[in-house]
């Protein structure tokens, strides 16, 4: 299985940016589709974004769209998150995963990802 490591969390004020980033272990990275997840405190892990096998598909959640880029660079194994705009809501942690599913299909359900990272946190202050 995968391995995937974030990095990039932090504290950052209302209306500035952070980007996340993902590592993984292995150069079959390419072969799976990656989303970004995040939970907040006392609520339900939740979809943030997910892209397709050569980042030419993207798909985000009604919450981030407009304000949230996801990409990829299968060279590097890594997948990113550019997150601008950011709002106290946004507060959380943020997980990336892979879609391991053999099908092109890009979805917000958060089980149909696996091979979880630790996390990053993502706290925005007021």
């Amino acid at each position: 299985q995968v391995q995937l490591k974030e990095s990039g969390g932090g504290l950052v004020q209302a209306g500035g940016s952070l980007r996340l980033s993902c590592a993984a272990s292995e150069r079959t990275f390419a072969m799976y589709k990656m989303g970004w997840l995040r939970q907040a405190p006392g609520k339900e892990r939740e979809f943030v974004a997910a892209i397709g096998w050569s980042g030419g598909r993207t798909y985000y959640s009604d919450s981030v769209k407009g304000r949230f880029t996801i990409s990829r660079d299968n060279a590097k194994n890594t997948v990113f998150l550019q997150m601008n705009s950011l709002l106290p809501e946004d507060t959380a942690v943020y997980y990336c995963a892979a879609d391991r599913r053999p099908v092109p299909s890009l979805v917000a359900s958060v089980a149909a990802y696996d091979n979880w990272g630790q996390g990053t946190q993502v706290t925005v202050s007021s």
